[in-house]
């Protein structure tokens, strides 16, 4: 892969793992620094054994509000300068309604939406004083399409679609570009709260998306000439029928 990330500084949420694990060694693959957002600090002291000095671990509880908020001084004190933001952390609240634990609902909202909300804001003073940056959310195929088997997740995705659509045109005449990755099922350990009949079908049918081919999808994005912004991008399995 050629360097196209050579000089940049990326954060990614939820970086220990799946999709923003993809993400983040993508991106060290194309150049960049990646500071590491996550809890997991173990896993995340791994991965520094491993990449070495351009992985950058950052121990952050989101759902923590103090935590939240230092996210990008913290980053910014570690590394410099941040010129993409991955807004990947996110949780799953599966089934029916009338099944789903409120304090989960809560929780998942608050992931979802609210944090990705607040580090986006977080962020946008750092990039506008700059005049560039690069803001992609992890979103999903729910955000475009109401499943039946996930109202919960569904409604915060749509709302982060319009999240993402919105601060776009708030901010693209400083120079930054916003766009959302929105990929049907994945196989990380969000699938875990899949109603089984639904995982076991999806598994039968090689309806399912490897980390590593949405991390490609979010390179590409960042890699576009600065005149254009690919502000969502829908990606499914071939055999995946809703």
């Amino acid at each position: 892969m050629a360097r196209e990330l050579e000089g940049k500084v990326a954060v990614v949420t939820g970086a220990a793992s799946g999709i923003g694990l993809a993400s983040t060694e993508a991106m060290l693959a194309a150049g960049a620094r990646v500071v590491m957002v996550d809890r997991d600090e173990a896993a995340m002291q791994a991965l520094r054994d491993k990449h070495g000095d351009a992985l950058i671990p950052l121990r952050i509880n989101l759902l923590d509000a103090k935590d939240c908020a230092a996210l990008v001084p913290k980053a910014l004190a570690l590394a410099g300068q941040i010129d993409i933001l991955h807004a990947n952390a996110g949780s799953y609240v599966g089934g029916d309604l009338v099944d789903n634990d409120t304090d989960a609902i809560d929780r998942m909202l608050h992931l979802n939406v609210n944090v990705v909300m607040k580090n986006v804001h977080d962020v946008l003073p750092h990039m506008i004083a700059r005049r560039t940056g690069d803001i992609i959310v992890t979103s999903s195929l729910a955000a475009h399409f109401p499943t039946p088997w996930e109202p919960v997740y569904a409604s915060s995705k749509w709302a982060i679609n319009c999240f993402v659509q919105t601060v776009r045109r708030q901010v693209f005449k400083h120079g930054i570009r916003v766009g959302s990755i929105s990929p049907g099922p994945v196989i990380t350990s969000l699938l875990a709260d899949w109603p089984p009949e639904k995982l076991q079908e999806a598994r039968d049918s090689g309806s399912l998306l490897e980390p590593s081919e949405v991390a490609e999808v979010v390179t590409f994005m960042l890699t576009r000439p600065r005149g254009m912004t690919i502000r969502d991008v829908v990606m499914m399995p071939t055999n995946f029928d809703l």
